[in-house]
């Protein structure tokens, strides 16, 4: 009977603390995205929410895991956006409207990625600066694929993917900015 009931303890003991650390990790994520959506009237808290529940890991990471995880998110929306790209290229012909400016977006969110990439060792590693660098860098991708367009006057068919993607730039900054 006492083995059972010191079991009975431990369990609960267990519980407990898993308990804690869920609602820790939950309150990381809740503190982030209210901090996110604080300094930047862009993204709403919701919006921020949604960005990270992308990964289940961000229920239980820290700051600096949702900034990683934040990275990997917006990299496989530039890896998404070159794919996207690649099908319009194919559906315009020879369109040299519309051809050049797609090249330039292809060849952006191919550095992106790899910026991208740099930015999440950076965070791991702890050299924040260089993350913040590699990050901003990535976040000039979509501004100037639209200017491409624009300076040619056609509408460009990647506005709703650039505009997501710089919104999902600025968050990845944000936290990486508080680490």
């Amino acid at each position: 009977m006492m083995r059972h009931s010191q079991a009975l303890s431990q369990l609960a003991v267990l519980l407990l603390l898993f308990l804690l650390v869920s609602s820790s990790a939950a309150s990381t994520l809740d503190d982030t995205c209210k901090s996110v959506s604080a300094s930047n009237r862009d993204l709403g808290y919701d919006y921020c929410v949604k960005f990270f529940k992308a990964c289940k890991d961000s229920a239980t990471a820290d700051k600096r895991g949702l900034a990683v995880i934040a990275t990997k998110i917006i990299r496989a929306a530039a890896v998404n956006t070159g794919r996207r790209i690649a099908t319009i290229k194919a559906s315009h012909g020879d369109d040299r409207r519309i051809q050049g400016p797609l090249a330039d977006c292809d060849e952006l969110y191919s550095s992106a990625v790899d910026q991208l990439d740099a930015a999440a060792r950076g965070i791991s590693s702890g050299k924040f600066q260089d993350a913040l660098t590699n990050l901003s860098a990535a976040a000039d991708a979509p501004q100037t694929c639209e200017e491409g367009f624009r300076e040619l006057g056609v509408s460009s068919p990647l506005a709703d993917e650039d505009s997501k993607f710089s919104k999902e730039c600025s968050i990845a900054l944000a936290v990486t900015n508080t680490l």
